[in-house]
């Protein structure tokens, strides 16, 4: 194996396209891989590679695409090591993009598997036999009053989940678990810290005595996460979102490592920007219930969406559903402050001024 410092490794991570292929470095030891994702618009994810005496620890591992995987295994060869040589993948949460590459690869190589043990309900339900990815979406659509758009859904369901890309970790991480990654003298502490909101077992990874965070999707720089979308979502995960939010903003500061868009940014910074973001989306959603709207539906059409501002109609049915189930989500926060009561009527919830 060759150093990590190895001049063949760029020495930082390069301005421009962040989804460009390669290995960059964010600190010693720590290279950013960022791995494709080819059906989606976020079009990559960021795996972290920190050395690990005599191997390698991934933090998030990519989707299980064989391009996503050839990518990985040239990057670890510019690291002067190969797939074998990855001890274990910590994983900040189940979505695929972050888990499924992992499982496969184990699967081969043998490598370990650990995920935050509050995800073990979605993974379960995932892999329930008669498991039905969509249904629990289009259920909370119709409690928002998005019946057509809940039957547009369930007119092209998504693929069955195939139970080969979603079996279980091999050890499931609690809040405050501190992993340590490196050989004796060169230890690196990585204390895993519950931030539920984007799903209920959402992890991080932060290196206090580095001033790291690797943040998973809990605080990305430049959009906001989806908020509870996922098998098993909690009863108000808007409002673990903000928690989890504030949790980060009270301990020290931290160097920003996102799993999707550059590095470079200060985690204090950013999370007062997505607090901010989530207090006038509020407010907004607030106004529209005023002004006489009631269900997720109803608010979420009255509000403009993505960075370009867009109608509801505007976007595609999977992104008008996350961008209906963030309206109740907000809306059920509401609720909670006292600013509006609910009431259900024919399975629908309605929302109004309080």
């Amino acid at each position: 194996m060759i150093s990590p410092d190895d001049a063949a490794v760029p020495d930082d991570d390069p301005d421009g396209d962040w989804t460009a292929p390669g290995v960059y470095r964010c600190a010693p030891g720590v290279y950013r891989i960022p791995l494709p994702l080819p059906s989606d618009g976020l079009r990559a994810v960021n795996v972290y590679a920190v050395a690990d005496g005599a191997g390698w620890t991934l933090i998030d591992s990519g989707w299980a695409l064989s391009e996503a995987r050839d990518l990985l295994a040239g990057a670890l060869d510019r690291l002067g090591a190969g797939l074998g040589d990855v001890r274990r993948f910590l994983v900040t949460h189940v979505h695929r993009d972050h888990y499924t590459q992992a499982v496969v690869l184990r699967r081969e190589f043998g490598s370990r598997v650990l995920l935050g043990r509050a995800e073990q309900p979605g993974l379960e339900e995932i892999n329930y036999r008669d498991h039905d990815a969509g249904r629990v979406h289009r259920e909370r659509l119709r409690r928002a009053g998005a019946h057509r758009l809940a039957a547009q859904l369930e007119a092209t369901p998504p693929p069955k989940a195939d139970p080969l890309l979603w079996e279980m970790p091999d050890e499931w991480l609690d809040d405050r678990a501190v992993v340590t990654v490196g050989a004796a003298g060169t230890e690196r502490r990585l204390q895993a810290i519950e931030t539920p909101g984007h799903t209920r077992g959402h992890l991080v990874f932060a290196d206090a005595a580095g001033g790291l965070l690797f943040a998973g999707d809990h605080v990305l720089p430049t959009i906001t996460p989806s908020i509870g979308f996922e098998p098993a979502p909690p009863a108000s995960p808007l409002a673990d979102f903000l928690t989890s939010l504030r949790l980060l903003r009270g301990m020290p500061d931290a160097a920003l490592l996102p799993a999707h868009g550059p590095v470079g940014r200060r985690v204090h910074e950013r999370v007062d920007e997505l607090l901010e973001h989530h207090g006038r989306r509020l407010d907004a959603t607030l106004h529209a219930v005023k002004e006489g709207r009631s269900t997720g539906a109803e608010v979420a059409a009255a509000l403009p969406w993505t960075r370009r501002e867009r109608t509801l109609d505007e976007l595609d049915p999977f992104n008008a559903m996350l961008a209906t189930l963030e309206t109740s989500a907000h809306l059920d926060v509401l609720a909670e402050r006292g600013l509006v009561v609910t009431t259900e009527e024919d399975g629908v919830i309605h929302y109004h001024a309080g």
